[in-house]
């Protein structure tokens, strides 16, 4: 059934929720707050320093089931919110706060400030699918070897020196530790792969991430499918190609990587290995993927192409 009327945000009720430790998070509160407050009936902000503070101030605002919650962050604050606003009644609506907005860039949502919260005033509404791990809820890309350790390097000190060129600095530092493991992918239907000499194995759910990289050539938050992708160890040329490869998703036709697509798959690694989901370290092999289809309501700009509503309408 397919609803493509495009809705507009209800914004009777308006939540909003930043995290002032981000870079433009404190400078965002007033702007969201004076231009909502010009439509919406009540905007409540919910303001928040930092990590622990922000899941309180997260759940403290779904308590009150919003029309809209507006959430101010990086992608891993607003998967986190998009973990909460799943199947319910409430809209998401993104402030691309973070270093990579990987989840903005996927839906064409501007990262310029003003634009983004114009866009909360004359966007639409449509549902994107989110990705779990054992239940846990992702938007982008869950990844295990390289890219956790990656993770484990991108300190904040580096972000703050280096910016965007954090994420090659610290992918180098990581290769060069790196150690090779084994995984096997069980199917759906049955089917068992059995990989050796993996650098990484990522499955992705939307369409950008790492700062611009993209998961496959024709990946799409709103698709069903999650896209595997299993990149073999190799020697540093073969990586200089993937690299390139990267940006632009044709790293699935490489042929040190498997790729495949798949609704639903168990992942099971030769010693658990740790799962980072949209640059947070937050679940362990062996694990279960899955695509919740049509989780979350979110407002994208009026011209984005990047999804559609298509799944069930707002109740």
């Amino acid at each position: 059934m397919h609803h493509d009327t495009p809705t507009t945000p209800r914004t009777d009720r308006v939540a909003v929720v930043v995290n002032t430790a981000s870079r433009t998070g404190a400078r965002a509160l007033p702007l969201v707050s004076a231009a909502l407050g010009r439509t919406a009936e009540e905007v409540v902000v919910y303001p928040a320093h930092g990590g622990l503070e922000l899941l309180d101030a997260l759940g403290a605002a779904m308590d009150d089931e919003p029309d809209l919650l507006v959430v101010g962050g990086g992608d891993g604050t607003i998967g986190c919110a998009a973990g909460l606003v799943a199947h319910t009644r409430t809209t998401l609506g993104v402030l691309p706060l973070g270093t990579a907005n990987d989840f903005a860039r996927t839906l064409e949502i501007p990262t310029a400030l003003t634009d983004a919260v114009d866009t909360l005033l004359t966007g639409k509404v449509v549902d994107v699918d989110l990705g779990r791990v054992d239940g846990r809820a992702y938007l982008n890309v869950a990844s295990l070897g390289l890219s956790v350790a990656v993770t484990r390097r991108l300190t904040p000190g580096l972000k703050r020196r280096l910016g965007r060129f954090a994420y090659p600095a610290a992918t180098l530092a990581a290769y060069r530790d790196h150690r090779p493991f084994s995984a096997s992918l069980e199917l759906e239907d049955g089917t068992v792969l059995e990989l050796h000499d993996l650098m990484q194995v990522a499955v992705g759910n939307g369409r950008h991430y790492g700062g611009g990289l993209t998961v496959a050539p024709n990946a799409s938050i709103d698709d069903h499918l999650l896209d595997v992708y299993a990149v073999g160890q190799g020697r540093l040329r073969d990586h200089v190609s993937i690299a390139r490869l990267l940006r632009t998703g044709h790293l699935v036709e490489h042929d040190r990587v498997h790729h495949l697509t798949a609704r639903r798959l168990t992942l099971l690694t030769d010693e658990p290995l740790e799962i980072n989901l949209d640059g947070e370290v937050a679940a362990t092999t062996p694990a279960t993927f899955e695509v919740d289809r049509n989780a979350l309501h979110v407002v994208v700009p009026a011209h984005s192409r990047a999804a559609r509503m298509d799944g069930a309408p707002i109740p």
